[in-house]
């Protein structure tokens, strides 16, 4: 058989092959801009076409006739492994004065006793993103928010640079005897959630993800969650959203109990 022969329609493999590789497209077109869009679960449509529109990424439009709202801001900070990696003692005393209208949630030293996060030792790189972004509306806090709208870019870069000098509490796991909190440690790879430790500093640290150990167990909880219901959206190509949806409610809490962890001499030093 020749190629003109084997590449016409009196082929029936030609026509066969030509048949699924049709049908295979056509199916995932609908799968892809008509189910899966009606499938999720904080989507609204008023017709099919909103949700091609929507699957295809342009605005959609509500029952009501209206525009759909846009999406939630994201984080416009660039990061890298460099940043802010060695400030000047000029920095860091100008962050010191700067530093005095935080003690009154962050402690005098950095170190928390309102459930609020303690900055002592944090990474520089860390607190510079997350007052970026509660300037930009990126983050939103009832408090944070407010005050990071005045800051300069110098004044947050001060500000980081301060805190990353301070000394952090250390990590305290005394129940060895124990086996390891295991999303902690191993994550759930079939979940798709990796080690905590693999980003956050006991295993390796990604440049711009908070040193956790000694933090409050609340305020860990709280992020978590927020993070699960989208309300916090200030992570980077989502990833603690995909991660913190797939967590249990007592991973949540496993994990933020682990960090928290803190022998009693560490908080008494920390007055």
């Amino acid at each position: 058989m020749s190629t003109r022969e084997l590449f016409t329609f009196r082929n029936p493999h030609f026509t066969v092959s030509v048949a699924v590789t049709v049908g295979l497209l056509l199916v995932t077109a609908l799968v892809g801009f008509i189910v899966l869009p009606f499938a999720q679960r904080h989507e609204t449509f008023a017709g099919v076409w909103d949700a091609i529109c929507s699957a295809a990424g342009n605005p959609r439009v509500t029952q009501q006739g209206e525009a759909a709202p846009p999406p939630a801001k994201t984080s416009e900070a660039v990061l890298t492994s460099t940043t802010l990696a060695h400030p000047s003692q000029q920095s860091i005393g100008r962050g010191a004065t700067l530093a005095q209208r935080c003690a009154i949630c962050h402690g005098p030293t950095g170190i928390s006793r309102a459930d609020s996060p303690n900055l002592a030792g944090q990474y520089a790189s860390v607190i510079y993103k997350q007052l970026l972004d509660f300037r930009s509306g990126a983050r939103t806090n009832a408090v944070m928010s407010p005050f990071a709208t005045n800051l300069s870019d110098q004044d947050i870069a001060d500000l980081a640079a301060y805190y990353a000098y301070l000394p952090r509490l250390p990590a305290y796991h005394p129940e060895v005897q124990l086996p390891p909190t295991r999303i902690v440690v191993y994550g759930a790879p079939l979940r798709g959630i990796a080690p905590c430790g693999a980003c956050h500093g006991s295993l390796d640290n990604k440049t711009g993800s908070p040193w956790l150990e000694g933090q409050s167990a609340a305020y860990i909880k709280a992020q978590l969650q927020a993070f699960a219901s989208g309300q916090r959206h200030n992570d980077i190509s989502e990833q603690m959203r995909n991660i913190a949806r797939a967590m249990t409610p007592d991973e949540i809490e496993e994990a933020a109990n682990y960090y928290a962890s803190q022998p009693p001499e560490a908080i008494q030093r920390a007055d």
